[in-house]
């Protein structure tokens, strides 16, 4: 009798905690979050050039610039795969590619982040 009791109450326990918790278990399905924006004039010359770079197609200082972005943490709103595609915004002083990226996606929005995808702003031209 006391283990149906333990386990009663445990049952209770987790249920509670799913029904408190800010839906983890569903957030696939959850729009991504209203993004910030930034006008292009305000962003780095470095993440300027990396878009004139994008506009002619290259040639990329990165091997890596225009592989596919996954989107995983769905920050940014929810697409095929390979819908988006990341490009490297140089920092100064660093000798690796740093935080800072560029997304596009293929109908033209472009996206720049400088903490590595953590957090986005939509680029207004």
């Amino acid at each position: 009798m006391r283990l149906a009791a333990a386990l009663l109450r445990a049952c209770f326990f987790v249920a509670t905690l799913l029904a408190l918790a800010p839906h983890a278990h569903s957030r696939g399905n959850a729009p991504p979050p209203a993004l910030a924006t930034v006008p292009l004039a305000q962003l780095p010359p470095e993440a300027r050039a990396t878009l004139a770079l994008i506009r002619a197609d290259g040639p990329f200082p990165y091997e890596r610039d225009g592989v596919t972005f996954g989107n995983f943490e769905r920050h940014l709103p929810r697409a095929e795969r390979g819908y988006y595609r990341e490009y490297t915004v140089p920092t100064p002083g660093l000798k690796h590619r740093g935080a800072r990226r560029i997304v596009a996606g293929r109908r033209g929005e472009l996206y720049f982040t400088d903490d590595h995808y953590r957090t986005f702003r939509r680029i207004l031209e």
